[in-house]
């Protein structure tokens, strides 16, 4: 399977009208062709079991350079997996995505598999770390959706309470220094999915830093609350 002969299958799926409707609700500019999330899921689950990792890292490379909206899906999808061994080809393409990420349906599947990556190994919290300094707000809006694993720990062991706590101090940041919808939303889901599992820690957090969210946001948090 070329790039090329898994666009063709993407373009023989597409619909103009829902295309348009696609643009026109993205604005990001690039192509659309018009097809539904679950047809893009299922093309990339019968084209995983066909190819070697080696081969899926190249053509989710070659998909994601090809800048077509349901192409880029497609390249997330192929590479959410929660077991890839060994994995540091896949994190590392995924890590060049986030610099290129500019609308929130792809930043958001490439963060669903980025977040199978960071589970695996922790220690690449780290380098997530740095893209809080980004002076893109989809960068660095990618450190708390890429981290909403640590979210939904019932019995977190120490380790995952320490980086709970790291990312916590995260949204902190990004609630008091980044006003723009998109992060502050972040925020809000990040203590949102939190609240359903430890709201004590989210009553807590808003205690301290709820002031310096929008209204929205601190709504979306307590939502559960």
């Amino acid at each position: 399977m070329t790039p090329a002969e898994a666009l063709a299958e993407l373009e023989m799926r597409g619909d103009a009208e829902r295309a348009a409707g696609a643009a026109a609700y993205h604005k990001a500019p690039r192509r659309y062709l018009g097809v539904p999330v679950p047809e893009i899921d299922a093309l990339s689950k019968q084209w995983r079991p066909e190819l070697t990792l080696d081969e899926r890292v190249a053509l989710a490379d070659g998909l994601w350079q090809s800048d077509v909206h349901e192409a880029r899906v497609a390249a997330a999808r192929l590479l959410t997996q929660a077991r890839i061994r060994p994995d540091d080809a896949v994190w590392a393409l995924i890590v060049s995505w986030v610099p290129q990420l500019d609308a929130w349906a792809i930043a958001d599947h490439a963060a669903q598999a980025g977040s199978r990556r960071l589970v695996a190994d922790p220690a690449r919290l780290d380098l997530v770390e740095t893209w809080l300094d980004s002076p893109i707000l989809w960068t660095r809006r990618a450190a708390l959706v890429f981290t909403l694993p640590w979210t939904k720990l019932t019995h977190p062991k120490p380790a995952e309470i320490a980086a709970r706590e790291r990312i916590l101090g995260w949204a902190a940041r990004l609630g008091s220094e980044r006003p723009s919808w998109f992060e502050q939303k972040a925020v809000a889901w990040w203590l949102r999915d939190l609240s359903r599992h430890d709201p004590d820690r989210v009553r807590a957090f808003l205690d301290a830093h709820g002031d310096a969210l929008k209204p929205f946001a601190r709504k979306e948090a307590e939502k559960y609350l």
